[in-house]
């Protein structure tokens, strides 16, 4: 994600590098430079301007620590410029009502019924009983999408069979949210090629008579400056109350993350980062400047991590590493809960002095292999209570399909694997471990 836009960011800050102060002369021509590279990725060309004027106007005015070098001085004005301009901090939904009420709505094809799963979902996880209401009356599959969405999360999902009115849908709905105490009542609303007179009818009309406590706006990051235009003239109609982006994975520009903030000012409350249900996160500005500067995505690896692995279980095994303990079981039992977290394309990508690599990429077939071959070990070859002798590791590479080879570098690797964890400084949470990790061009901090 955002790959271009970072390269191009990491070019620049390498030829501040060599400066040896900024001056009105090198920071006119690297506000230019920022300022191409942000249209060049399909930010809102009034947004880049503003942002490009209070860069420079801050970068002249900034007095330069000795410790500090004039591109990691540009660099913090950039970046603390960039999460200003996105909204500083995250924005929570209103969960006052009983239920609270989510409208949802957007042009078709934005990802619209997806996204009331995946928000159900991440409610759900927080201990909300969440209703989905199917008020998409258009689209001939769209009530049985969410319907089979619904199944997969556990979410119930309300519908009217043979119904053609969406508000009676709704009205319905919310009756039986209040009737049976659920927290939250999402609805999915039709969408339109464009925006048009009936489709807007049909939205006002739901607001009025749910009185909601969210209006989200929905849109595919990929149309880039059109998703920022239509949620303006959704806002100017409807007073919406934040934005969804979609497919933010997918999207090598960054201008709609960039720019719809500023330009309805309404918060970008939430962003969908992958097809799988869980790929739904909350927008964080910092978290997103970091990612359009190449610098990782520590905020949202450590969520990850404390979401799939537990705080105890850590701290024994953490024990285990320090005491050259650490098996072959333990190994494999970590690299589940990794893959639990995402594809380690994703992980990486995520990770300061990775996330900016080109072409690297971590094999998800070696992974597998290594799985494969720890799991066509014996209970107590597993354990290291036996040596892996020549005839056992032939056994093991016929038995998981591999060669002899690729046994003995797995052998071999995870024996520098365990003196390496030996020799770490002693982290208590993974967030320490985070903070602990090198970033790029971060020494201002």
């Amino acid at each position: 994600m955002f790959d271009t836009l970072a390269k191009n960011f990491t070019q620049l800050f390498s030829s501040l590098a060599s400066k040896k102060k900024l001056t009105e002369e090198n920071i006119s021509d690297a506000v230019r430079k920022v300022r191409l590279a942000l249209l060049d990725a399909d930010v809102n060309y009034g947004v880049a301007s503003a942002l490009v004027k209070r860069i420079k106007e801050k970068a002249l005015g900034d007095e330069v620590r000795g410790s500090v070098t004039p591109d990691q001085q540009f660099i913090k004005v950039v970046h603390e410029e960039l999460i200003a301009l996105m909204g500083t901090e995250e924005s929570t939904l209103k969960l006052t009502g009983h239920p609270s009420v989510f409208l949802l709505c957007g042009l078709q094809g934005s990802g619209k019924t997806t996204t009331c799963a995946k928000l159900a979902a991440h409610l759900m996880k927080k201990g909300k009983k969440t209703l989905l209401a199917a008020c998409d009356l258009q689209r001939p599959a769209a009530i049985q999408q969410l319907k089979l969405l619904g199944s997969q999360i556990g979410a119930e999902v309300f519908s009217l069979d043979g119904e053609k009115r969406p508000l009676k849908v709704a009205k319905k709905a919310l009756e039986k949210a209040r009737k049976e105490a659920f927290d939250v009542l999402i609805v999915d609303t039709a969408g339109r090629l464009h925006i048009d007179a009936p489709l807007m009818k049909e939205l006002k009309e739901l607001k009025s008579s749910l009185d909601p406590q969210e209006v989200l706006f929905v849109a595919n990051a990929t149309t880039g400056q059109d998703a920022v235009k239509t949620a303006k003239e959704f806002d100017e109609q409807l007073e919406i109350t934040g934005s969804i982006l979609t497919m933010l994975d997918g999207s090598a520009r960054a201008g709609a993350a960039i720019s719809i903030t500023e330009v309805t000012q309404r918060p970008l409350k939430f962003e969908g980062i992958g097809e799988h249900i869980d790929d739904l996160q909350v927008f964080n500005p910092q978290s997103m400047a970091d990612r359009v500067l190449g610098m990782g995505d520590v905020i949202n690896l450590v969520k990850k991590a404390e979401e799939h692995i537990d705080e105890k279980e850590s701290e024994k095994l953490e024990k285990k590493l320090r005491k050259a303990a650490f098996t072959y079981e333990d190994y494999l039992s970590q690299m589940g809960k990794i893959k639990k977290m995402g594809s380690l394309k994703s992980l990486f990508k995520m990770m300061p002095g990775l996330s900016n690599m080109g072409d690297f990429e971590f094999s998800e077939k070696e992974f597998q292999k290594t799985e494969a071959i720890i799991q066509s070990m014996t209970p107590k070859e597993r354990r290291e209570r036996v040596e892996l002798v020549p005839s056992r590791r032939r056994r093991i590479a016929k038995g998981s399909g591999t060669t002899i080879d690729d046994v003995n570098r797995l052998v071999k690797g995870f024996k520098k694997l365990k003196k390496l964890f030996k020799s770490m400084p002693k982290m208590k949470s993974m967030s320490k471990f985070m903070d602990n990790m090198p970033k790029e061009k971060m020494s201002w901090q």
